[in-house]
């Protein structure tokens, strides 16, 4: 790196600085006041399970923490191609996720809709169209829970606990 770039670098790190940014994944961020806080409901279908999954992934598993999270997944199939004979050759899911973050007293902080989707090749043997099934599955939850995840961190400057503080 030339010493003109290693400046601008720095000058760079400066500015944000003093502009008050702070990664949202460092240790004053605003995803760190979420971690360990979050209480997802039990899952009761596959789905809700993957989606739990990758919640307490990235947020941690938390046995009582401050918030409480419920979460609602719908998923539609639809098929995308069809061939000359009828049969669809490539299926589509279309995922929502409607959440509702409430605190401890149960006062709902967030109750808002996610909408995601994939697809895979209905082609081949039922095994191969099974496994593709199943993997467009999770690969679906798993966008659902970032993108919850996201929408969380991007409120968390806002959330309070139940004593008021943040």
């Amino acid at each position: 790196m030339s010493s003109s770039n290693r400046r601008l670098f720095l000058l760079s790190a400066l500015a944000l600085g003093a502009c008050g940014f702070t990664p949202a994944y460092g240790p004053q961020g605003a995803a760190h006041r979420l971690q360990g806080q979050v209480l997802v409901d039990a899952p009761d279908t596959h789905e809700a399970y993957l989606l739990t999954q990758r919640i307490e992934e990235r947020l941690g598993r938390s046995t009582g923490g401050r918030y409480t999270l419920s979460v609602v997944i719908e998923v539609d199939s639809e098929g995308q191609a069809i061939a000359s004979d009828g049969s669809t050759t490539r299926t589509r899911l279309l995922g929502r996720a409607n959440y509702t973050l409430r605190d401890a007293t149960g006062v709902a902080l967030a109750d808002r809709q996610i909408v995601a989707f994939t697809g895979y090749s209905a082609t081949g043997s039922n095994v191969s169209i099974l496994a593709s099934q199943r993997n467009a599955t999770a690969q679906l939850m798993v966008m659902l829970a970032d993108r919850i995840i996201d929408q969380l961190i991007l409120l968390s400057p806002d959330l309070t606990g139940t004593d008021g503080s943040t």
